[in-house]
């Protein structure tokens, strides 16, 4: 195993994450995979499920870098996002003052409370890593992480997310309500204060930035490029699907499943990881018919469909 000590690390800060945020141990791996690929994380769940807990023990077990958090709204402007030019009254010029979308690992808490403007101005963000601003470009370098959340079961006052703000989200993942079990040893963990508070950092900026280069290093046969492709593209010209999966959704299982595989210690990507991320990278980028919702199709369902049908390469 050529990446042992990536390997060692990425599980020390999974260990960290997963002591705090009890009993989601398969999301909690999946969000950090998608942070080492590169990617963005939607995760949609109900209220009180960890989801903000999640974001910010990522944040304090990552030495070096920057945590902002956004709380959207319906009232929340672009400008505070990207940030503002304001006039300096001592040299009568414009300064550029970088909004929180400058930074490392960004909430975008309840995201689809803010209107779709306001929506639309991560896009060029989480697709390009770049804020174009008044015409000018500024570069997001090194990390960027956006953790988005969003409430399955509010809908008024609420903004449904454009489908090109769905496919720039590698991964939505949800969390769910945990076992009597672990909800015990939340209570316990909170006796004195939450957990989250007194987290040390178990990982630096630049040993973050070594693993996602070591990822990339995991090998992708051809045999597997082409079953990741045929997994996406079998989403397309299906008639109970409006809006099939990109290419983007391809690029996703190819980085994910050299992380996940990087997290298992494998140098290689067995089909059976790409199968297991597939649903919770494919499923959210589906828009389907009207029909087949009024019927009670659901996207998840149909990729794992998708997932028991296309032959697996030997």
């Amino acid at each position: 195993m050529k990446n042992m000590i990536e390997t060692e690390r990425a599980n020390k800060l999974e260990q960290a994450v997963c002591a705090v945020v009890r009993g989601q141990e398969d999301t909690v791996r999946r969000v950090l995979a998608c942070m080492f690929a590169g990617g963005h994380v939607l995760l949609e769940d109900y209220p009180g499920t960890g989801k903000t807990t999640l974001a910010k023990a990522i944040a304090k077990s990552v030495g070096g870098t920057e945590f902002k958090r956004v709380q959207f709204t319906p009232d929340l402007l672009p400008s505070d996002i990207l940030g503002v030019s304001i006039l300096d009254p001592r040299t009568q010029e414009f300064r550029f003052h970088k909004g929180p979308v400058f930074t490392d690992i960004l909430l975008a808490d309840e995201i689809n409370r803010a209107s779709p403007r306001t929506q639309s101005a991560l896009l060029e963000a989480m697709g390009e890593r770049q804020v174009t601003v008044e015409g000018t470009r500024y570069d997001l370098d090194g990390v960027f992480f956006v953790i988005a959340t969003q409430n399955p079961v509010e809908f008024r006052g609420t903004y449904p997310l454009p489908e090109a703000q769905m496919d720039r989200f590698a991964m939505q993942c949800k969390l769910g309500y945990v076992s009597a079990e672990n909800e015990a040893l939340i209570l316990a963990d909170q006796r004195e204060g939450h957990p989250v508070n007194s987290m040390e950092p178990v990982l630096s900026r630049e040993e973050l930035l070594g693993i996602s280069a070591a990822s990339r290093k995991v090998r992708f046969s051809d045999e597997l490029r082409h079953y990741a492709v045929s997994l996406v593209a079998a989403t397309r010209g299906i008639p109970e699907i409006q809006l099939a999966a990109s290419p983007r959704a391809s690029l996703a299982l190819m980085k994910i499943s050299q992380v996940i595989s990087l997290f298992e210690g494998r140098d290689f990507v067995v089909p059976e990881v790409i199968q297991s991320v597939a649903e919770d990278v494919i499923a959210h980028r589906l828009v389907l018919a009207p029909e087949s919702k009024y019927s009670g199709m659901d996207a998840r369902q149909m990729v794992r469909d998708l997932v028991a049908k296309v032959p697996v390469p030997a």
